[in-house]
C-alpha cells in the first residue's frame, strides 16, 4: 500500500476508549431513563445488570477479531476475511445502515434539545451547525476528535459521578430507602424474569459502541493488544455506571412517577439535586449529543474507506485520503450530506435503523469467532480457555443476538430488509449477476491462531 495514502498510527489505548464512550455517549442512560424505565416496570437494575451479561459475549468476539484481523472495518472486514467475500459485503452493507444514521440521531436531538432552551432558533438550523462543525473537525484529524471526545467524555462521567453523589447524601440523610446497602433494586417480590428481559432488551442499546472502536484499527498503536482491551474497559466502564446509576435512583427513589416519558430523566435530576443540577444536566447532555455526533462521522468515515480501499465501492472517492490530514475527507463529507437529512427524518425511525444495524453486525461477528474456530481442525483445541473464548461464548453471544433481533417490531425488519435488498441489487452489478468474485485488493494474510494457553 502506498504509504502516502495510509491511515496514520497514532490512537493511544485512552484515545481509543474515549472514543468509543464518546459514540456510546454514557448520558445515553438519561435519554432513554423514561422508556427504559416504564419497559422494565422500574426494574432497571436487574434489567441493566443483564444487559451487560448479553454486550459482554458478543464484546469477547469483537475482541477475538480484532486480535486475529486488527484491520479496519468492524464487521465487515471480519466477516469478508474470514466467511466469504460477498457475504462481507452485505454485512457492511447493513453496517453502513447502522453507521449513517447514528450523527443522524446526534444531529436531530441536538436540535431538539436546543430548540427547547432557544425557541427563536428552528431545529433545522441546529442541525445544519453541528454538521458542519463535526465535518470540520473530522477532516482535521482523528487526533482532534479523540481529544475533544475525551474532553466530553470525562464529562458526562463527572456528571453522574456527582449524580450519585447526591443520591448517596440523600440517603445517608434518611431519604428514600435510608440505606445504601440493600438486595431490593435486584430482587422484589413484585418482579419477574419476563419484565426484566423485556427491560433487558431495551437498555442494552445504550451500550453499543464498542464496535465502533473495531474501526480505528489501522489508527492505533499496536491494535492487536490496544483495541481488545479498549473494548472490555469500554464495556466495564459502561457497564458500572448504569447498573451502579440504576442501584442508587431504585434505593432513592423506589416508587419513581414522572409526567412525561421524554422529560423523565430531567424530572429525576430535578428531585435528586434541585433546579441547579436540572440545567448542568441539559448542558452536559448537549455536549455528550455534540461527542457522540463527533464519533459517529469518524466511525463512518472509516468504515466507507475500508470498502471503498477494497473497491467494494468506487475506489477512487471512497478510498481517497488525504495527503496532508490523513483523513477520509471525501467520505467525511458524503457523510456529512446524508446528515442533513436529519432536518426531515424522525427520531424513531433513525433509531430503527440503528438497531437492525448494529444487531445484524453483532449476529454475524458472533459467527465468525464460531467458524474460525471450526476452521483450524489442525490445532488442538483442548484448553478450556481456547473452548470458552472460541466457542461457548460466541455461541451463547449468538443467542442472545439472535432473541434481540426477534425483538424488533415490523417496520424495523421490513426497513431493514429493503435496505439489504438494495445492498444485493449493487452488488449483483457489480459481480456482472454474481458471476465474477469480488475484487481482492491489497490482501492481509489472517492469523486464525485461536487464543490458547502457551505451552510451558
Amino acid at each position: 500500500m502506498n504509504k502516502e495514502s495510509d491511515l496514520k498510527r497514532t490512537l493511544t489505548l485512552f484515545q481509543v476508549v474515549m472514543l468509543g464512550l464518546a459514540w456510546n455517549t454514557p448520558m445515553i442512560y438519561f435519554s432513554v431513563f423514561g422508556v427504559a424505565y416504564e419497559g422494565s416496570s422500574g426494574f432497571l437494575t436487574p434489567a441493566y445488570a443483564v444487559a451487560v451479561l448479553a454486550v459482554i459475549f458478543t464484546g469477547a468476539s469483537y475482541a477475538v477479531m480484532a486480535k486475529k484481523i486488527p484491520i479496519s472495518g468492524s464487521a465487515y472486514t471480519f466477516v469478508k476475511k474470514t466467511m466469504n467475500p460477498k457475504l462481507g459485503f452485505i454485512v457492511g452493507w447493513v453496517l453502513l445502515f447502522n453507521y449513517l444514521f447514528a450523527p443522524i440521531i446526534a444531529c436531530i436531538t441536538f436540535g431538539i434539545f436546543l430548540n427547547t432552551q432557544f425557541p427563536q432558533v428552528p431545529p433545522y438550523a441546529w442541525i445544519i451547525g453541528l454538521t458542519i462543525l463535526l465535518a470540520i473537525i473530522s477532516i482535521l484529524g482523528v487526533n482532534s476528535s479523540a481529544n475533544i471526545s475525551s474532553f466530553f467524555v470525562l464529562l458526562q462521567i463527572i456528571f453522574i459521578v456527582v449524580f450519585c453523589g447526591f443520591i448517596i447524601k440523600g440517603l445517608v440523610s434518611g431519604e428514600g430507602s435510608g440505606t445504601l446497602v440493600s438486595m431490593d433494586p435486584f430482587i422484589n417480590s413484585g418482579m419477574s424474569l419476563s419484565v426484566v428481559l423485556a427491560g433487558a432488551s431495551i437498555v442494552i442499546f445504550s451500550f453499543l459502541g464498542f464496535d465502533t472502536m473495531t474501526t480505528l484499527s489501522e489508527e492505533t498503536i499496536n491494535p492487536k493488544k490496544t483495541i481488545p482491551r479498549a473494548i472490555f474497559i469500554m464495556i466495564g466502564i459502561v457497564g458500572i455506571l448504569h447498573v451502579a446509576t440504576s442501584y442508587f435512583i431504585q434505593l432513592i427513589v423506589p416508587n419513581f412517577t414522572f409526567q412525561n416519558q421524554d422529560s423523565a430523566a430531567l424530572e429525576l435530576v430535578n428531585i435528586v439535586g434541585g433546579s441547579l443540577l436540572g440545567s448542568i444536566f441539559i448542558t452536559v447532555l448537549i455536549a455528550a449529543i455534540f461527542t457522540q455526533g463527533l464519533a459517529s462521522v469518524t466511525a463512518v468515515s472509516r468504515l466507507l474507506y475500508v470498502m471503498g480501499r477494497d473497491s467494494m465501492l468506487p475506489k477512487k472517492f471512497f478510498g481517497y485520503i488525504h495527503p496532508k490530514y490523513k483523513t477520509p475527507v471525501l467520505n467525511i463529507l458524503f457523510s456529512s450530506v446524508i446528515t442533513l437529512s436529519a432536518i426531515f427524518i424522525s427520531i424513531d425511525a433513525a433509531l430503527r435503523f440503528v438497531n437492525f444495524g448494529a444487531l445484524t453486525a453483532f449476529f454475524f461477528v458472533n459467527l465468525c469467532v464460531i467458524t474460525l474456530y471450526f476452521k483450524n481442525k489442525k490445532q488442538h483445541r483442548s484448553s478450556i480457555r481456547g473452548l470458552v473464548a472460541n466457542l461457548i461464548s460466541p455461541i451463547i453471544g449468538t443467542a442472545f443476538i439472535t432473541w434481540l433481533l426477534f425483538l424488533l417490531d415490523l417496520p424495523t425488519l421490513i426497513g431493514g430488509f429493503i435496505w439489504v435488498a438494495l445492498g444485493l441489487i449493487y452488488l449483483g452489478f457489480v459481480t456482472k449477476g454474481f458471476k465474477q468474485s469480488l475484487p481482492e485488493i491489497e490482501p492481509v494474510k489472517v492469523d486464525v491462531v485461536l487464543l490458547e494457553r502457551k505451552a510451558n
